[in-house]
């Protein structure tokens, strides 16, 4: 008897042993994603955001190559590189998978009436449309909105996932009494509540342990949080590279740069647990995220190989002495990706060193 099948790239990674991807369900949905999220803010035009973006070519092969390793989740936002991250990032989808196979999210907030009945209502026809999809996955507001009432940002979003627009909703750096308050907004409403929150957290920043987690964990809100290696501080034992997105990302420089001298304990720490263990630095801190409870970290690469070093992280398990070792020199540090105001009107980054 023969048996008639194809198998896929990744079926053929699996079968090899090459890569052990594991997956979870969003919050209380039943949307699987895999343990690891590639990041797009890496895909557009160079130029429109960063120096550092891949273009449409190289975009594809970065998606290609997160497909063959089991990854299916994908995290954009509108304003990313002036939506040609979606553009980029829905062609490459198109190209290489079917529709039903991957997790696509996408953002809104830096962008004009911010999240508005009428801003979300625009925004988000423009990202199915640079897309290729009728549906996003999960949409995420990419920050709190000051001018904007919590009940109509809440209702609209709600109306968004009623229509079959969007499948489930998910929030990104704020503060843990307004991710409550506009949670209970939802629920005091009837309206669909948020799954997932897309926040900075990595062994440098720590800071949402105070409340924004704890109110996730309590509220069973998936974690997918930004930057996990800390724009690759946690990937190296000194603290800079000679790579052009360290050399160019003033967005990175201003998020770390100023707590430099005591991060690098942590960092040096991370190298020792690495050569303890022998592995790679990047896989110590992702180790250390799955270790606290993380679902998906968000990893934005611009080289097919960080994903195979992203992925090789699943055979890293930490004790808790380990968890520890790395925790124990952390000291508080300003807010960093929560804003005390709406910013100015076409600002595309926050933080950015002077």
């Amino acid at each position: 008897m023969v048996l008639d099948f194809a198998l896929d790239d990744a079926d053929i990674y699996k079968m090899k042993g090459l890569v052990n991807m594991e997956y979870a369900k969003l919050g209380n949905t039943d949307i699987e994603v895999s343990k690891l999220c590639v990041g797009c803010m890496s895909f557009g035009k160079p130029g429109t955001l960063h120096d550092w973006t891949l273009d449409e070519n190289g975009t594809e092969e970065i998606v290609k190559h997160a497909l063959d390793l089991g990854i299916n989740f994908f995290d954009t936002a509108n304003g990313y590189s002036d939506g040609t991250s979606e553009e980029y990032l829905g062609n490459a989808l198109r190209k290489n998978v079917s529709r039903d196979k991957v997790v696509i999210a996408s953002k809104v907030y830096f962008n004009p009436g911010r999240l508005s009945s009428d801003a979300i209502h625009r925004e988000i026809e423009g990202s199915l449309k640079r897309l290729g999809t009728d549906y996003l996955d999960l949409y995420i507001i990419h920050r709190f909105d000051y001018d904007t009432p919590i009940e109509e940002t809440m209702e609209t979003l709600n109306d968004l996932v009623v229509s079959g627009k969007v499948r489930a909703i998910g929030a990104s750096a704020m503060y843990g009494y307004q991710f409550y308050n506009m949670q209970l907004a939802a629920r005091d409403n009837g309206w669909t509540q948020f799954v997932a929150m897309e926040n900075h957290y990595n062994l440098l920043y720590r800071e949402d342990e105070r409340e924004l987690i704890p109110i996730c964990r309590q509220m069973n809100v998936s974690l997918m949080p930004y930057s996990p290696l800390a724009a690759g501080h946690l990937t190296r034992p000194e603290w800079n590279s000679d790579s052009l997105r360290s050399k160019t990302d003033r967005a990175a420089m201003g998020k770390y740069d100023r707590t430099r001298e005591q991060d690098m304990e942590i960092v040096r720490r991370v190298h020792r647990l690495a050569e303890k263990y022998g592995v790679k630095m990047q896989q110590i801190a992702l180790a250390w995220e799955w270790a606290k409870g993380v679902t998906a970290p968000i990893i934005g690469a611009t080289k097919a190989s960080h994903f195979d070093d992203a992925a090789g992280a699943f055979s890293v398990k930490l004790t808790e002495e380990d968890v520890a070792f790395l925790e124990e020199p952390y000291v508080p540090h300003r807010i960093v990706g929560a804003v005390d105001s709406n910013p100015p009107e076409g600002t595309k980054l926050l933080d950015v060193k002077k």
